[in-house]
């Protein structure tokens, strides 16, 4: 998604799509709004719901690069704030409601390679409210994929942590996050999770609803196990292979009821999303969604109403040219019914 004109095309570029037509652009769907550009090369987002006002929910993403950044913008693609100098900050993820100081706060957490760390930020002002490094003691460590898991009984939260490159079994770390003299850190709980060796492992999505961790094994499939560490590290089901291109990368989840909806995968080199159900994955894919951005990497989804603009929620996925894409749910539930099987 590069752009010519920073200031007009990032405000424009999803009219022009609309007013170009399916001539160029043939089934895929258009982005209501693209974010400004960040400094170097997006990655990930995660969407923040301000539960006083959905409408002024943000999204947070991050620039991946030695001299990167983390990056907020509200639902229109404006750049509100930002966290700069990380060093190569990958993948992100949030969470509501970690106990911090006496106090209840919503934090982002983010893979920062270079530093084999997880860095946490409270959420909605990014200021810096804890770290721990990862992998420890370990050969290959530079963390990329994270993803978090409150656990709906006991409200505990953990950080599931995975990295460039490791072994054959035990390639993912799994943290419980708790506060440590006033700041966030994470504990390892157990190291699972198993790996083609083919590429690497870098997506990771967690259902807190029904229980299950999801990641993508790039150029084989998507793994699944459960979340809650109390239940093992049994290997639940690999669906997907087959059904890409070449890298099998971001995931998103959209519940349609507390146990039903979609499986959203990154099908990256052919710029579409293949859909499975979320209530039995195993089925196969039941649809795919060509969609306007460039070698999509990370993604995430809401079905939070967020007002008049965005009634059943957003899609974001990340796109090439420094920026996200905003889609309407509606515009993505459409495309799904129209291409299901």
């Amino acid at each position: 998604m590069t752009k010519i004109n920073k200031s007009i095309a990032i405000l424009t570029f999803p009219l022009l799509i609309n007013c170009i037509g399916q001539n160029q652009l043939g089934k895929k769907i258009v982005p209501t709004a693209i974010t400004e550009q960040v400094g170097y090369d997006t990655d990930d987002p995660a969407i923040w719901i301000n539960h006083q006002d959905a409408s002024k929910s943000i999204i947070i993403g991050t620039d991946k690069d030695s001299n990167g950044g983390l990056y907020v913008f509200d639902l229109n693609g404006k750049i509100i704030n930002k966290v700069l100098g990380l060093k190569r900050p990958n993948n992100v993820d949030l969470e509501y409601g970690l106990s911090l100081n006496g106090s209840k706060i919503d934090f982002a957490a983010v893979t920062e390679r270079e530093t084999n760390s997880v860095k946490l930020y409270s959420l909605p002002d990014l200021k810096e409210v804890g770290s721990f490094t990862v992998f420890d003691g370990e050969t290959e460590r530079s963390p990329m994929g994270i993803s978090i898991y409150k656990n709906p009984a006991t409200d505990e939260i953990f950080a599931i942590v995975g990295r460039k490159s490791g072994p054959s079994d035990g390639y993912l770390w799994q943290y419980k996050l708790t506060e440590k003299e006033g700041k966030i850190t994470g504990e390892v709980v157990r190291k699972f999770g198993k790996y083609s060796g083919l590429k690497e492992i870098e997506s990771i999505a967690v259902d807190d609803q029904l229980g299950y961790i999801y990641y993508s094994d790039e150029l084989f499939g998507v793994h699944q196990y459960y979340a809650d560490p109390s239940k093992g590290n049994e290997e639940l089901l690999v669906f997907g292979k087959g059904d890409f291109k070449s890298d099998v990368e971001g995931i998103s989840i959209y519940a349609t009821s507390p146990t039903t909806g979609y499986i959203l995968v990154s099908n990256q080199q052919k710029d579409t999303f293949n859909v499975y159900l979320r209530e039995n994955p195993s089925k196969g894919k039941i649809a795919e969604v060509p969609v306007s951005t460039s070698e999509s990497d990370g993604s995430e989804v809401t079905n939070v109403n967020l007002g008049p603009k965005f009634p059943k929620g957003i899609f974001v996925a990340m796109s090439n040219g420094k920026v996200f894409h905003i889609y309407d749910w509606r515009t993505v539930e459409e495309k799904i019914k129209a291409t299901m099987k």
